[in-house]
């Protein structure tokens, strides 16, 4: 958890959510900084939908507080609504209606909307805008629910899997638009199964499992503290590898691979780099290929949880 006392968008307390005798949520803090993209990550059953809901104000909470711009997302929700944006798997349209009516129904709704046409245009919408809802292909119903979230010019907006079923060309489109929405201020809360647009997008990423958030940063501060890192190099076969091990700190590994590859796992920072290098100037090797591998956000995601983020 943060703790800077500076006003946050979303404040989530010791929330605890229950469905009979199942515990979804079990006092989960989170915090949302304004103006930031916040990607929330975690296995099925982890709690992350529950507690965007809540945070929503579709779902009421047993126990603990939660805040959005100020607000309680339940009893505010009149105050609240006009000032963020919600895309939904299911999308929330009528399946009768159609595309571009549906989208031009919710711009009326709000004081100064979006162009339409130029949203319409932005995602890729031109050519199905006339087209029902249950006609549209997930692709489609999808995007339409990104530019519906988005058409108000929310202060908020929660983006559950933007990109889920997208093809490449409207997935960067989509990644696009959410850089957009950051520049211009707004704060965005998404859920994603792509590890990758969350390394992409996200300036914090809150990992949540078991009903609480294990971890919350921004990537690289958990790839720096979450995981181990490897420095590699190659140089001549059958060095003395023990020795090498002796001059790094405790709790690093030192291995040939193969000959003449070696491999250092540990707290790879510039003093051990530092050594590595000394160690060889002292013994009269030339290291070649020195490469620094970070462990990415997946790598995190799997030491914390022990899951896979789509199982």
């Amino acid at each position: 958890m943060r703790s800077e006392t500076a006003q946050v968008a979303v404040q989530v307390s010791g929330l605890v959510k229950r469905y009979g005798n199942k515990t979804a949520v079990d006092g989960l803090d989170l915090e949302v900084r304004p103006g930031a993209v916040t990607a929330v990550l975690g296995p099925n059953g982890a709690g992350k939908t529950t507690t965007i809901e809540t945070c929503e104000g579709y779902r009421r909470p047993d126990a603990g507080t939660v805040r959005v711009l100020g607000l309680d997302p339940v009893a505010d929700a009149t105050e609240l609504r006009p000032r963020i944006g919600v895309m939904l798997q299911s999308g929330g349209v009528y399946s009768g209606a159609r595309a571009d009516e549906m989208l031009r129904h919710v711009a009326k709704l709000h004081a100064h909307p979006l162009d339409v046409d130029a949203l319409i245009e932005r995602l890729g919408l031109g050519s199905c805008g006339r087209t029902t809802y249950r006609r549209l292909s997930g692709g489609q119903q999808q995007r339409l629910a990104l530019a519906m979230a988005v058409v108000g010019r929310p202060e908020l907006v929660f983006l559950d899997e933007p990109t889920a079923g997208l093809d490449p060309q409207a997935r960067r489109s989509t990644w696009d638009l959410v850089g957009e929405l950051r520049k211009d201020g707004v704060t965005v809360v998404l859920t994603t199964h792509f590890m990758d647009e969350a390394e992409q997008l996200a300036d914090d990423v809150a990992i949540i499992d078991g009903g609480r958030v294990i971890a919350q940063g921004s990537p690289e501060e958990l790839c720096r503290g979450g995981a181990e890192n490897t420095l590699r190099f190659t140089g001549r076969p059958g060095l003395d590898v023990a020795s090498l091990l002796k001059a790094l700190p405790m709790d690093t590994l030192a291995v040939e691979l193969t000959p003449g590859t070696y491999r250092i796992t540990g707290n790879v920072d510039p003093q051990l780099l530092a050594t590595v290098t000394s160690w060889c100037a002292q013994h009269g090797v030339m290291p070649d290929g020195i490469s620094v591998e970070r462990h990415s956000l997946e790598d995190v995601f799997l030491e914390l949880t022990g899951k896979d983020l789509r199982s």
